[in-house]
């Protein structure tokens, strides 16, 4: 391994391989550590159509068509006594579906990916420490995961912390993890096949169904499995727990309470042992700080009920992306360009946070439709509120506010080029972008590179 490299990415998971990558299309030499060794097993198979376009962007998405991941056309909830169905057809533009992965398989999809567009990438490496000179992280030692006794140092210009809920930078330096009180759950999950296909929904839909104390999720696989979980609050598992003797009992007493998983899974058969995770949603105080940035769960991590997982981690990874490169290009200063990041990915993960509250405090489809027409901050002619609620729980909000129409537009231009971000790429002439939704001023720009952009004094005048 090197001992020194421009950008030292932690972490090879959507947020890491994203931000990997297009810092390097940038022209910058990044070195990637990521601690297991692909494919691993994760969970989060639920993917938003938000995704879709960061994939374009990324040049990875014809990669990820050809895989063969399930087509999901949107969501089915039944929540309390109301159900309804989320169709993503009903979104402005092409991205009208998004996939259900297998996690170990898209995961080193999008790493492999990043190996071709020249990141340095290492697997089973952990980073044992970082080094910092006064609040400024410059070097990181190493070790083997599996021989502790192989190991090293690299030093580096600028940090993207990836490491996912390990969290290096907030939990071990900084500090800064607090989590949310509403929402200390536990998710106990496992997978299924041969069961009965949701008959509610668009095609290839999660299902999400509640119970009394908690809800499940039902998500079709395309190995011809289900992954299906289980979310219950933590008081209320540990109470089931005790009195059923283990997570099997919990789980199986879940379903005999809830009609439509219940339905599914009556001629299915449990292929996989049971899995368990808490999902104690948190936030880290800070996202950034000098010479370094806090991407997906490393900096916040939210509750699996509108699977937003990787939306967060890809949204993340590419606002890295843009505010990494601008700083090294010092075209922002690094306090300006971290601003942005900061603002623009709290921005996305409080807007999501507060709708997922909402949905634990009331049954009301109309309500929680109202709530989310609330988080919308640009105006649509004619958006009525399951139009708002379906821009939100998409993601697609979220791209909107940091960059407008301008991602839609660069991928389809550089498909016709053939090249993504490679330098001084003549055919990435002018692309039409926005700063309606600038953040502190600031907005996403691919123009002539991913970057970022200062809105014009007109504009500041208007506003």
């Amino acid at each position: 391994m090197r001992s020194s490299t421009r950008v030292l990415v932690i972490g090879g998971g959507p947020a890491g391989s994203t931000a990997a990558t297009l810092i390097a299309r940038q022209g910058f030499e990044v070195t990637l550590l990521e601690s297991a060794t692909f494919p691993r097993y994760h969970i989060g198979e639920s993917i938003l159509p938000s995704a879709l376009p960061v994939l374009d962007v990324l040049g990875v998405r014809q990669k990820v068509e050809e895989h063969g991941f399930v087509r999901k056309g949107g969501a089915y909830f039944e929540w309390g006594p109301e159900n309804w169905e989320l169709n993503f057809d009903h979104l402005q533009g092409s991205d009208s579906y998004s996939y259900q992965v297998v996690r170990s398989e898209f995961d080193e999809l999008l790493l492999d990916h990043a190996r071709t567009q020249g990141v340095d990438v290492h697997e089973g490496v952990s980073v044992r420490e970082i080094v910092f000179d006064g609040e400024r992280p410059i070097a990181a030692r190493w070790a083997r995961t599996k021989d502790r006794d192989e190991s090293g140092t690299i030093s580096f210009d600028f940090l993207v912390d990836c490491s996912g809920r390990a969290g290096v930078m907030a939990t071990k330096y900084l500090k800064s993890r607090r989590y949310h009180e509403v929402f200390k759950n536990i998710a106990t999950w496992s997978y299924w096949r041969g069961v009965k296909p949701l008959d509610k929904g668009p095609e290839g839909a999660i299902a999400v169904c509640s119970i009394p104390d908690g809800w499940f999720w039902a998500i079709p696989l395309h190995d011809g499995t289900y992954s299906v979980g289980l979310v219950s609050k933590a008081k209320a598992f540990a109470a089931k727990r005790e009195e059923l003797g283990g997570l099997q009992g919990v789980y199986d007493d879940g379903i005999a309470r809830c009609p439509r998983i219940k339905d599914m899974l009556e001629n299915a058969e449990q292929v996989a042992e049971m899995k368990a995770e808490q999902d104690y949603s948190y936030v880290s105080e800070t996202f950034s700080g000098p010479g370094y940035v806090m991407a997906g769960d490393a900096a916040c991590f939210l509750d699996p009920l509108l699977s937003t997982g990787v939306h967060l981690a890809t949204f993340s990874g590419m606002l890295a992306g843009a505010s990494v490169g601008s700083i090294l290009r010092e075209e922002f200063t690094e306090k300006e360009a971290l601003s942005f990041y900061s603002q623009a990915y709290r921005q996305a993960y409080e807007r999501l946070l507060i709708l997922v509250s909402f949905f634990y405090r009331s049954f009301s489809r109309e309500s929680q439709f109202f709530e989310a027409d609330k988080l919308t901050r640009r105006e649509r002619h004619m958006l009525n509120l399951y139009e708002s609620f379906l821009y939100v729980v998409s993601g697609v909000e979220d791209l909107e506010d940091a960059k407008d129409s301008a991602l839609d537009a660069v991928a389809a231009r550089l498909q016709e080029s053939g090249q993504l971000f490679a330098g001084e790429n003549e055919a990435m002439a002018a692309m039409p972008t926005s700063e309606q939704n600038a953040v502190g001023g600031v907005y996403l720009t691919f123009e002539p590179q991913l970057g970022l952009r200062r809105r014009s004094a007109a504009e500041e005048l208007v506003s």
